[in-house]
């Protein structure tokens, strides 16, 4: 897998999930979470901000499963699901990642004809501290 880039703003994402922890960042003057990391809130223009821990629950907004020709990393490990998770406490807040039947579980764990938008989802993380999804038990 290739390695997510880890800039300044966006640092600080990838340290709490390497501990297991899903934060979004939030503009420390007027409250809005916002994601991608970035200095300024595009609310209010505040160069002010913290990171909010999330509940790590939210639903499925969209999915595609690609297949080949992808990039080379990739190309054996299709096909796949990526999905687009819409945070339950955060609903503006839309995550991208893989589901899959547990944290360290293959990224075509889950069959592509089980994933369904709308379905509940909850965060797990893997060895490599890398934020997956897995459907929410009820």
């Amino acid at each position: 897998m290739l390695p997510p880039v880890r800039d300044e703003d966006g640092g600080p994402f990838w340290e709490y999930a390497a501990r297991g922890e899903l934060r979004v960042q939030a503009c420390a003057g007027c409250g809005e979470p916002r994601f991608p990391p970035r200095p300024c809130c595009p609310h209010c223009q505040s160069f002010a901000s913290e990171w909010r821990r999330m509940s790590g629950r939210g639903r499925i907004w969209s999915y595609v499963v690609p297949y080949p020709p992808l990039l080379q990393a990739y190309a054996a490990r299709a096909p796949y699901n990526v999905i687009v998770v819409e945070l339950a406490e955060a609903p503006r807040i839309r995550l991208v990642g893989n589901l899959v039947t547990g944290p360290d579980a293959p990224l075509d764990s889950v069959p592509p004809n089980r994933i369904r938008i709308g379905a509940k989802v909850q965060v797990v993380f893997g060895k490599d501290g890398m934020p997956r999804w897995v459907a929410e038990r009820s």
